[in-house]
């Protein structure tokens, strides 16, 4: 397991910026899962939140930080007891996107860019296991990590203000799933039909950081028929429990 140099830095009043080094990683990102996961669990009674990114968790207290040594001594006592006691779980989502042309606006141009076909397209972006890195910047929106190099391809310069709902994009190294109907500057090459972030349900966004993420392909009809199974909360998302 890597030994990371932690730094940590005053943000605000009551928060402190904890950051990894400046890198897209997965050891990284176990690092972070593991150190956000003890702090939830040993200083639940102290904090209002934690959030996470790439290459840093941002701890919000309820009070001012006065000492901020002591928090810091608090927090690298925990992150070593996080690496040598936590072990994570996750789960593999299958999930299925229809690449059918008329939902993936951008992929004649990605194809063209790129010298590749249709069923290289698919092939090359559903025959990988992605890894959540995090979720924002709209709810339940997944930043996924994996992407075959060859379909990497630059962010719009102008972001449309419009884009549909399940849209399946991709924006330079990354590729992601739009849950609801946003501006988004990605390109969109399908659509997938499932609800990703539902507010009224107990737990929003049942996909965490962490989790792997497996597309399989769709037709038009299949995507219509699972639609119309996710309107009527009758459709579940196939997954698989890992450890690790």
């Amino acid at each position: 397991m890597a030994n990371y140099q932690l730094t940590y830095k005053r943000f605000g009043q009551r928060s402190i910026l904890i950051e990894w080094p400046s890198k897209i990683d997965e050891y990284i990102l176990k690092d972070i899962l593991r150190l956000k996961q003890i702090i939830e669990n040993k200083l639940s009674e102290y904090i209002v939140e934690v959030n996470y990114a790439y290459n840093s968790i941002l701890i919000t207290y309820k009070n001012l930080v006065n000492d901020i040594l002591q928090k810091i001594s608090e927090i690298s006592k925990l992150y070593k007891i996080a690496k040598i006691d936590l072990v994570l779980s996750s789960k593999i989502w299958k999930i299925p996107v229809c690449y059918d042309l008329s939902y993936g606006i951008d992929s004649e141009e990605l194809m063209q860019a790129k010298n590749i076909d249709f069923n290289q397209l698919i092939t090359l972006h559903a025959n990988t296991l992605y890894t959540v890195f995090f979720i924002g910047f709209l709810p339940g929106f997944l930043y996924l990590g994996g992407l075959h190099e060859k379909l990497f391809f630059p962010r719009k310069s102008a972001p449309r203000l419009t884009v549909k709902k399940g849209a399946v994009a991709i924006g330079e190294n990354q590729t992601g799933i739009y849950p609801n109907e946003s501006a988004g500057g990605w390109n969109i090459i399908g659509n997938s039909p499932i609800n990703l972030f539902n507010a009224n349900q107990e737990m929003p966004c049942s996909i965490k950081g962490g989790d792997k993420i497996k597309f399989y392909p769709i037709s038009l009809e299949e995507h219509l028929q699972i639609a119309e199974l996710v309107k009527n909360n009758s459709f579940q998302i196939e997954s698989e429990v890992l450890s690790g």
